[in-house]
């Protein structure tokens, strides 16, 4: 599989997985950017990618580790 299209489907599975867990928690995009200050509909649609620190910042927030969040991914 060429290298473009794994990390394609990495960001695709760890978009996914931050929207689930996000509705789990019942919060919205708004009171997520509110509290955050993170763009988080940008992330969802596709339309901005993830660094590793914001991903961290974004588990802090669902209270769990990166390691807890990739093994979900």
């Amino acid at each position: 599989m060429p290298k473009q299209l794994q990390n394609t489907e990495l960001l695709q599975r760890i978009v996914f997985c931050i929207k689930e867990i996000r509705k789990t928690k019942n919060i919205t995009l708004e009171a997520f950017y509110f509290d955050t200050g993170i763009h988080l509909a940008r992330i969802e649609q596709g339309k901005q990618n993830i660094t590793v620190a914001t991903l961290s910042k974004i588990c802090d927030y669902f209270e769990m580790s990166l390691s807890d969040f990739f093994l979900i991914v």
